[in-house]
């Protein structure tokens, strides 16, 4: 991730933007500031990845309904959404909807750079997950049709004897198979390979 971390905050006024945005880069945050929600949607599908702090009332599309469009549009971006009015509502209403916190106005430093540390840190898990994902299946990649087969059998569960009878070979050449996937995927254990193969999404389906 570029460094500093980039925040989005829309927010429709002014003084709140222009004081929040100065709060954040002292904190060591990047910021980039928008309005209102239609222009922050109107430029999301360029916008470099970070965190998004959303405001809930604001003209023409309120806070809930820019994090819908988000959702709608699949914005993977974690949002912070900031109510003025202590509506409990809102908030579960934007939890529900995927906001990874809810802050409060007027709120402390503390609490605000709280809230986005948190996101960031998710938004971080996600890309190490994705990365992960990336290399299992470039891994599995690499076994043939037929160790590939011998693999789904592993993830579902079977015995080497279980999975000769389904695949009709013997169990000494499913025992072959899998220590050639075992060698493919660089695993000394079977737990080993059954991460790697959840990790491209086997058996999750």
């Amino acid at each position: 991730m570029t460094d500093p971390r980039l925040i989005h905050l829309v927010d429709d006024d002014e003084a709140i933007r222009h004081s929040a945005s100065f709060m954040l880069r002292h904190a060591g945050f990047r910021v980039k500031t928008y309005p209102d929600g239609v222009a922050f949607l109107s430029q999301v599908g360029e916008a470099e990845p970070g965190c998004i702090l959303l405001d809930v009332q604001m003209p023409q599309m309120d806070g809930l309904e820019v994090q819908d469009a988000l959702n709608a549009r699949g914005v993977a971006m974690p949002v912070i959404v900031l109510t003025g009015h202590g509506d409990v509502g809102v908030a579960v209403r934007a939890m529900k909807a995927g906001a990874v916190d809810f802050v409060e106005k007027p709120y402390a430093k503390e609490t605000l750079v709280g809230a986005l540390t948190r996101a960031f840190e998710r938004l971080e898990a996600r890309r190490r997950e994705d990365v992960l994902s990336d290399e299992a299946r470039g891994l599995i990649e690499r076994l043939t049709p037929r160790e590939r087969e011998v693999l789904l059998g592993l993830v579902d569960g079977q015995t080497n004897k279980a999975i000769a009878e389904t695949l009709d070979i013997s169990p000494r050449t499913v025992e072959i198979h899998r220590a050639n996937v075992m060698e493919k995927m660089g695993a000394s254990s079977l737990s080993t390979v059954l991460r790697i193969a959840f990790a491209a999404g086997l058996g999750t389906r």
